[in-house]
């Protein structure tokens, strides 16, 4: 590759690296707030399929970035970029706190009480997501490039959806029993919340797979890369 090719790329892992960032900070800002879509009239105890915080909504996007880094960067970026998402975490959540312990002024239009409806849980969540999200990524990295080797780069969707699935089971398994642990979520919902959560993140993974075909092609075509072949960026 030329300079100018390696700084090309070099830049788009910068975009790559800030829409996951956004992703993931904003899916943790978001999550008490949730919403409904009933596809099938079906209910899994007691609760409708599907009612899901709508944090989930960008999650899968870190995934399908994240995946789209391993195949064209390597793991080394992928871990790097997962560790990015950790420290904006962290300094989100440090701005939270500081913005909470601000009064407000009489005129304020955001009270002191409904900010802290809003982002008063946004520290534990943010704390379980964390760990959670650490523990995910790293494991959908892993498998992910466990299958890469095995198929010598080829099967795309299979390391893509296997990956995934299995992280995002881990994903939604520890955080909904880290908030409910926590009283953010009562137990009651946790298995309704749990089996729809997982659902919804495997139809989206299954959906984002022609999305990451796309990206790996441009890539490949844009710099001329062969299958199973990583960019080294400077």
């Amino acid at each position: 590759m030329t300079l100018k090719d390696k700084l090309a790329a070099q830049k788009i892992y910068l975009f790559l690296a800030a829409l996951f960032i956004t992703s993931l900070v904003v899916s943790n800002l978001i999550f008490q707030k949730f919403f409904y879509w009933y596809p099938f009239d079906v209910e899994i105890f007691g609760a409708k399929l599907f009612e899901i915080s709508v944090g989930i909504l960008p999650y899968p996007i870190t995934f399908l970035i994240t995946d789209l880094i391993s195949e064209i960067y390597g793991k080394k970026r992928a871990n790097q970029v997962v560790v990015s998402g950790i420290f904006a975490s962290l300094f989100s959540l440090f701005i939270i706190l500081v913005s909470s312990n601000m009064p407000a002024t009489s005129w304020s239009y955001v009270n002191d009480e409904t900010f802290s409806n809003v982002f008063g849980n946004s520290a534990i969540a943010v704390f379980a997501s964390m760990i959670t999200y650490l523990f995910a990524q790293f494991v959908d990295i892993q498998i992910y490039h466990f299958w890469k080797h095995l198929t010598k780069g080829k099967h795309l969707w299979l390391r893509n959806n296997f990956s995934t699935w299995f992280s995002q089971f881990v994903d939604t398994f520890t955080i909904l029993t880290l908030l409910c642990s926590f009283g953010i979520i009562p137990w009651k919902n946790f298995e309704g919340l749990l089996i729809s959560g997982f659902l919804f993140k495997v139809i989206v993974a299954a959906l984002d797979t022609p999305f990451l075909y796309l990206g790996v092609y441009l890539f490949r075509k844009r710099f001329g890369l062969k299958v199973n072949e990583e960019i080294e960026l400077i």
